[in-house]
């Protein structure tokens, strides 16, 4: 199918492009920017004027619940909700039931993805078997399967050598892991972040030092065997700061952040909205600046969702009793344009940030409009305001403390390997 995107601001950070142009897609590739190449002929044409025409987003880190969790949603509805949010590939991790500990629930997952047809879906494999954090997961099958990291999620992995044999396995093969610090004995039973708001609701808190010594003896860890390692959804300040050392000191390691943890902090959290219940939880005021200068400094490479929807009985519960997390894929394009909005990064630097980053973490070919690179494309209209009505989320999850907050920024039309998978047709 020939596509012409017409009179867009093409903006692509792998190439320094950013002007006003037209760009061209043929049989599910992209064949031309500027002048139509010779043959092109009779094509559909969507109009870009007054839109920004860029590669589809590459989201880190998003719960697809299924199999297993298929009340909180399912790779189709999620997959959906990714599309309408400009988002062409989603990473997964292994937390569902069963866990992706055995190559046949990859493959299922992926199965699934391509049958919905909304976006690829890249499943992350156990570290360990069952994330029991004891016995070494057949990571060199799961690859096989189509793993592209390897992670524990959140889940502890008490003993250094165990998890150290881990990294040498990964290492050997060449394996990316992605980390979640977390101590689980320093985070138990806690709900916020350890600070004055968390004494005066009177709940219990995690203290930043869960997610910095975890972070501490995975860096040490990762010096010692080598392994491609990347750290997601950090939280604190001082975790950026280890990471930046460690990137002087030359080791190969990535990070990233939740958009939600750029913008917010545990001061926002009040009367006990559960739909502030986060893990990690929103630190303070202090941490949060921490982060916004580890992306303007790019010791954080990317910005994901970290999406995890919830069914409504799971946040409706004492704030403690509820479940965490909050449904972010249709969102994570207006908020994370906030920070151009504040001055934070340029419109390009953001972008880069959305794609290109995400893909060379990944090791992927994807993130760029490059001659000849698949047409995984988003158009969006970086200046259109909407109010988010939970309710007319394609996620199955509306659990998101956005609801009735005006955003700046929307998806008109995304595509998957030069197919139409999403159009706005609102008015």
């Amino acid at each position: 199918m020939k596509i012409k995107i017409e009179g867009g601001r093409v903006i692509d950070p792998t190439q320094e492009l950013d002007l006003i142009t037209d760009l061209y897609v043929d049989s599910g590739e992209i064949v031309a920017i500027g002048d139509a190449p010779d043959g092109f002929g009779d094509a559909e044409v969507i109009n870009a004027h007054g839109k920004v025409v860029c590669a589809g987003l590459i989201d880190l880190c998003a719960h697809m619940r299924e199999p297993g969790f298929t009340r909180k949603g399912t790779i189709a509805s999620e997959t959906a909700a990714a599309a309408a949010g400009g988002i062409t590939t989603l990473v997964t991790p292994p937390t569902t039931s069963p866990c992706i500990d055995n190559p046949a629930v990859a493959e299922l997952i992926q199965d699934r993805a391509a049958d919905a047809g909304f976006a690829r879906v890249l499943p992350m494999g156990a570290l360990t078997r069952d994330l029991g954090g004891e016995q070494l997961a057949p990571l060199h099958a799961l690859s096989s399967s189509g793993c592209i990291a390897f992670t524990n999620a959140r889940q502890p992995v008490p003993s250094s050598l165990v998890l150290l044999r881990c990294l040498e396995y990964a290492a050997t093969h060449d394996l990316l892991v992605i980390f979640q610090p977390q101590d689980a004995a320093l985070a138990q039973n806690g709900c916020i972040h350890d600070g004055a708001n968390a004494t005066r609701m009177g709940l219990n808190s995690i203290p930043e030092t869960a997610e910095t010594i975890e972070v501490a003896r995975c860096l040490l860890l990762v010096e010692q065997t080598g392994v491609r390692a990347h750290f997601g959804q950090l939280s604190c300040d001082r975790s950026i700061r280890l990471i930046e050392a460690a990137q002087q000191r030359g080791l190969k390691i990535t990070a990233d952040v939740a958009v939600h943890h750029l913008l917010l902090c545990d001061e926002d959290v009040s009367e006990f909205d559960a739909a502030l219940h986060l893990i990690p939880p929103l630190r303070s005021p202090l941490d949060r600046a921490g982060l916004r200068q580890g992306l303007v400094t790019d010791t954080l490479q990317a910005i994901c969702s970290d999406h995890q929807p919830q069914d409504l009985i799971s946040k409706q519960a004492p704030f403690a009793d509820t479940e965490p997390g909050l449904s972010g894929l249709e969102t994570l394009l207006p908020l994370s344009l906030k920070l151009v909005e504040q001055q934070l990064l340029a419109l390009p630097q953001l972008i880069e940030k959305l794609t290109s980053a995400p893909a060379k973490i990944l090791g992927l070919d994807d993130g760029t409009l490059e001659i000849g690179s698949r047409a995984d494309i988003c158009i969006f209209d970086p200046t259109e305001t909407w109010t988010l009505n939970p309710e007319k989320l394609r996620s199955n999850g509306w659990n998101t403390p956005f609801a009735g907050k005006t955003l700046t920024g929307r998806v008109k039309v995304t595509l998957l390997g030069g197919k139409v998978v999403y159009r706005d047709t609102q008015a």
